[in-house]
């Protein structure tokens, strides 16, 4: 396993497009950028594939321009492969609505691209109300650790983070990057995804990779509000940096975030760090397993 990794993350900006070839004019020159400054690992955020709307109708309901958006998977799909493999780079490419077993049902996946443009697919596991209420996306039900050449990396999407238990078990099973990709409207809603990646990586020792969207498109509801603030983010203890972040954007603009990780520096950590709070957590599931509820 390779000791050291270059990353980038994204803020990356909504700008209605006339064409696909825009939309991949667009990530390509993300994703050249990246491979130019040596990373080989690369994160879009939730939802980015929302540009795609402005080639539609964006006066109807929501919900029905969600599924249509299901429709670019294929070429999608195709074209991130193609970046992967050609910058030989791995890509987080944010995530795409899926279509279902039936024409009603939609999921958010987030497809992980390899080198050799080969994927893997993590599908988002806890929908948002907005998703559920408005949208009609459907969970996905199956929590997946990947083994890359850079050792084992979890995808927590958005709201997912916010549930400790999710990254806890990637963690116990090795994974030493959590890559965070989100979509939030408002301030509110990017803070409880960027506090709950900071503890994440705290709380299971890992490095955590939070991406975000930017920028609006005021006649796509989908898309007409965004916050965020994309980063990188390191344990807090001795060998990291100072106050667990390596790297963070100005929030709102146009960026691409690079940190070098030391994946050795995880390790020690976990061994021989100030605390073990990954370790230790073995001793909660064994506190928790038969709690007590005593009345006063």
């Amino acid at each position: 396993m390779t000791r050291r990794v270059r990353v980038a993350t994204t803020q990356y900006f909504f700008r209605p497009i006339k064409t696909f070839d825009e939309f991949r004019g667009q990530v390509e020159a993300l994703v050249e950028t990246a491979a130019d400054y040596d990373c080989r690992i690369m994160v879009f955020p939730e939802y980015f594939t929302a540009q795609l709307l402005t080639l539609g109708d964006v006066r109807r309901p929501i919900d029905i321009q969600i599924r249509s958006l299901a429709e670019q998977v294929p070429r999608f799909v195709d074209m991130l492969s193609t970046l992967a493999r050609q910058f030989r780079i791995y890509i987080a490419a944010g995530t795409i609505p899926v279509a279902g077993e039936t024409d009603d049902v939609v999921y958010n996946d987030c497809y992980f691209f390899s080198p050799h443009g080969e994927f893997v697919v993590q599908g988002k596991l806890h929908m948002t109300r907005f998703e559920v209420e408005e949208w009609r996306v459907s969970a996905r039900n199956s929590l997946k650790v990947f083994d890359t050449e850079y050792g084992r990396i979890a995808i927590a999407i958005c709201y997912d983070v916010e549930f400790p238990e999710i990254v806890r078990e990637s963690a116990l099973l090795g994974a030493k990057i959590l890559l965070v990709p989100s979509c939030t409207d408002d301030r509110q809603g990017f803070i409880r995804v960027r506090y709950c990646a900071q503890a994440r990586a705290i709380e299971n020792q890992l490095y955590a990779i939070h991406a975000c969207t930017v920028g609006s498109i005021p006649q796509v509801p989908a898309v007409h509000m965004n916050y965020g603030q994309a980063s990188i983010i390191t344990p807090s203890d001795f060998a990291f940096a100072r106050d667990g972040i390596l790297a963070e954007g100005t929030p709102n603009s146009e960026a691409m975030l690079i940190g070098e990780l030391n994946l050795e520096t995880i390790e020690e950590s976990r061994d021989f760090g100030s605390v073990l709070p990954l370790s230790d957590s073995r001793r909660t599931r064994e506190i928790i397993r038969e709690p007590e509820v005593i009345k006063l």
